[in-house]
C-alpha cells in the first residue's frame, strides 16, 4: 500500500518512527513536512492544538480520500474529529496501532483509536507500548536542514515522566512510569541518522537524565547514554536540554558538560513559590536557584523557561519571576503566556476560571499600554526584555530584538485566545 505521513511544518519524531514501522510491514512509504500527499492512505502527525484550527490543513485533509490523525492533539479525540473531516484518530502511542490502522481501518476491536459510527463517536482504550525498542525511522532525505532549537532532529530515549506539572500532556499521554529503549537501538537509530547526514541531534523525553530509571542503573545509564551518542556525533553535535531542576546533581552535569554542547534547559516557571504550587512543580524557588548554581558551577550553561498569566497569578508572583531571573543571572531565557491544552488539568482550570480575571482577556494598563497588549501578552514581553538584562554579560536590545519578542508575545496571546475559544466550544468533554 502506498502511504504518505504528512508531519505539517516540521518532522516530528513520531511519524519518522511510524514510516519505519510501515516500511518494515512491506509498504511504500513517504514522509513530508508539506501538506502533500500521493498515497492511499495519509497520516497525519499533528503535535499542536493550533494546528486543528490551521485553515490550510482544514482544507487539506478533504482533499484526501483516507486521513488519520495521531500525535499529542490525540489525547482529545472527540475535538480532532469534530473540527477535521478525517475518518480517524490514534488515541495514545501509536506503534502498535497503526500498522493495524491502515491495513484494515478503524473498529472496536482495535484498541487505540477513536471514529465516528453514525451519530455516534467510538473510542477504544489505548494501551501502553510495552517495548520502545522500533525499527530504524524513515528518514527524509532533507531532514539535515531542519533546525529545531538547534537540533537537526529530537530522538526519544524514554517514555514517561515523575512529575505532575499541570500544564503538561506528557504524564497525562505517556503516564508517571519511565518506560527506556535500549541503548543498542538507540545508538543503532543515531549511525543510521549520521550516514544520512544529519549532524546536530537532541535528546527529549521530558527530562533526559530520566533515562534507565527503575531499572538497576539509574544515572549511570544516562551518563552511558551521552558518552555514547557522543562517540558518534562528537559531543558538539549533540544536546540533552530539557531537565527537572530534582534529577540532576554533579555527575549527570559534568558528563552534559563533557559529552554535549554544554547547556541544560530548565523548566523554572516562576519565582513565586505559590505559583509552582498552583502548578504542582513539586520543587521549591530554592531548589531552582540552586540547580542554576549547581551547573554553572559545573561548568554548564543555562536556559530556564518561564510560564506567565497562570490563573491566580498576581502582579506580586509575577514581580518575584522577575527577582528570580535577577538572582538566577540565567545564559537563556524563554517565556510563554499559560497554554491550556485539552486534557490537562490547566485546561479545566482555565475554563472554570472567571473570564473577568484571566489575564489573557484584561486589557495592560501598565507601561506598555500604547502597545495594545492584554496583560498576559504584556507579561510575557516584558520578561523577555527583562531575560536580556538578567546575563552575565547583559544583551543590549536592539530594535530588531524588541520587534521580534513583541510580535512573539503577540503571537502567543491571539494563540492561547484561539485554544481558549477552543476549549469552551468543548467544555463538555474537556475532564
Amino acid at each position: 500500500m502506498n502511504i504518505s505521513i504528512v508531519s505539517p511544518g516540521t518532522y516530528t519524531y513520531g511519524s519518522l518512527v511510524l514510516g519505519g514501522v510501515l516500511k518494515k510491514r512491506g509498504h511504500t512509504v513517504t514522509v513530508t513536512h508539506r501538506l502533500r500527499s500521493g498515497g492511499e492512505v495519509t497520516l497525519l502527525s499533528l503535535f499542536s492544538t493550533g494546528q486543528l484550527l490551521d485553515p490550510r490543513i482544514r482544507d487539506f485533509v478533504k482533499t484526501l480520500p483516507t486521513v488519520y490523525v495521531g500525535g499529542p492533539v490525540g489525547f482529545t479525540p472527540e475535538i480532532v474529529l469534530d473540527e477535521l473531516d478525517v475518518d480517524a484518530v490514534v488515541v495514545g502511542e501509536g506503534e502498535d496501532v497503526v500498522a493495524s490502522l491502515v491495513e484494515d481501518g478503524p473498529s472496536d476491536d482495535l484498541a487505540g483509536v477513536a471514529f465516528v459510527e453514525g451519530d455516534e463517536i467510538v473510542k477504544t482504550r489505548s494501551r501502553p507500548v510495552d517495548n520502545l525498542d522500533h525499527p530504524i525511522p524513515l528518514i527524509p532525505e532533507d531532514l539535515s536542514s531542519q533546525n529545531v532549537r538547534g537540533a537537526n532532529v529530537y530522538i526519544e530515549t524514554h517514555r514517561g515522566c515523575l512529575g505532575a506539572c499541570t500544564f503538561c500532556q506528557v504524564p497525562r499521554f505517556f503516564g508517571r512510569t519511565i518506560r527506556s529503549r535500549s541503548l543498542e537501538n538507540i545508538l543503532a537509530e543515531v549511525r543510521e541518522l549520521k550516514r544520512a547526514g544529519v549532524r546536530r541531534v537532541a535528546v527529549s523525553g521530558g527530562t533526559g537524565s530520566l533515562f534507565g530509571y527503575g531499572k538497576d542503573v539509574n544515572k549511570g545509564a544516562f551518563i552511558e547514554l551521552v558518552r555514547a551518542l557522543s562517540e558518534i556525533l562528537g559531543p558538539r553535535n549533540l544536546s540533552v536540554p530539557d531537565m527537572r531542576v530534582d534529577f540532576v546533581d554533579q555527575e549527570i552535569l559534568e558528563a552534559i558538560r563533557n559529552y554535549t554542547i554544554g547547556w541544560v534547559f530548565f523548566g523554572i516557571e516562576s519565582g513565586s513559590q505559590k505559583m509552582l504550587n498552583a502548578m504542582r512543580k513539586g520543587v521549591t524557588v530554592e531548589k531552582n536557584l540552586e540547580a542554576v548554581e549547581l551547573a554553572r558551577s559545573c561548568g554548564v550553561k543555562v536556559g530556564g523557561s518561564f510560564i506567565v498569566a497562570y490563573p491566580g497569578e498576581t502582579q506580586e508572583d509575577y514581580d518575584a519571576t522577575l527577582e528570580f531571573m535577577e538572582d538566577a543571572m540565567l545564559d537563556d531565557v524563554f517565556s510563554s503566556v499559560a497554554e491550556p491544552i485539552p486534557g490537562t488539568p490547566l485546561a479545566r482550570l482555565a475554563l472554570d476560571y472567571p473570564r473577568e480575571e484571566n489575564l489573557i482577556y484584561r486589557e495592560h494598563k501598565g507601561e506598555y499600554r500604547a502597545l495594545k497588549l492584554s496583560e498576559a501578552e504584556a507579561r510575557c514581553f516584558n520578561l523577555m526584555l527583562h531575560g536580556q538584562n538578567c546575563k552575565l554579560v547583559p544583551r543590549l536590545v536592539n530594535d530588531a530584538m524588541y520587534q521580534s519578542f513583541l510580535e512573539e508575545a503577540r503571537v502567543q496571546g491571539r494563540d492561547i485566545k484561539r485554544v481558549m475559544g477552543l476549549l469552551e466550544k468543548y467544555k463538555d468533554v474537556i475532564v
